[in-house]
C-alpha cells in the first residue's frame, strides 16, 4: 500500500511539472505572436521614420540635438518648428543641398551654414519623415523619394 501511495504521489508531481512546462510554452508562444504581427502592420511612413531615425542619429543630432531643440541662436529647433510645417520645399532643399543665410524659425532668426550631407533622395525623405513625426511634431503627409528628387537646387 505504501508503494502504491508513493507511486501516486510521484505521478501526481510529474503531472504538475508537465502542466507547468506546457503553460510556460503557451505563454512564450502568445508573446512572440504579437511581435510578429506588429512588424507586419508597419506602414510605409513607419518604415521611413525608422530609417530616418538612423540618419538623424548619425548626421543631424550634432546640431539639432537628440531632443530636436537645436542650439539657441546657432542651430534652429526641429521640435515644434514652423519651418518644417510651413516650408516643406525649403526643408527638403535644405536637407538635400545644404543651406546658408538667415532664416526665421518660430519667430527667431538663425544665420548659419548647414552643409550638404551627401544623402540620397530616399535618405533625405527618411530624415525629414523622422523629424516631422518626432518630439511634438506630427506631420503625417509623408515626404517621398520622388518628391525629394523633384526639388532642384536654388540659384
Amino acid at each position: 500500500m505504501k508503494k502504491l501511495l508513493s507511486i501516486a504521489v510521484i505521478l501526481g508531481a510529474m503531472a504538475c511539472k508537465s502542466d507547468k512546462k506546457q503553460e510556460s510554452t503557451e505563454e512564450e508562444e502568445t508573446y512572440t505572436i504579437p511581435a510578429d504581427n506588429s512588424s507586419a502592420e508597419k506602414t510605409p511612413l513607419d518604415e521611413s521614420i525608422a530609417r530616418g531615425k538612423k540618419v538623424y542619429s548619425q548626421l543631424c543630432v550634432t546640431c539639432h540635438l537628440p531632443t530636436g531643440k537645436g542650439i539657441p541662436g546657432t542651430y534652429p529647433p526641429l521640435d515644434g518648428s514652423n519651418w518644417l510645417r510651413e516650408k516643406r520645399t525649403e526643408s527638403i532643399r535644405g536637407v538635400k543641398y545644404g543651406m546658408q543665410g538667415p532664416i526665421t524659425v518660430n519667430g527667431k532668426e538663425y544665420d548659419n551654414v548647414m552643409t550638404p550631407m551627401g544623402l540620397s533622395n530616399q535618405e533625405v525623405a527618411d530624415a525629414l519623415n523622422y523629424a516631422m513625426n518626432s518630439w511634438s511634431n506630427k506631420i503625417d503627409d509623408m515626404v517621398t523619394e520622388e518628391e525629394v528628387a523633384a526639388v532642384e537646387k536654388s540659384e
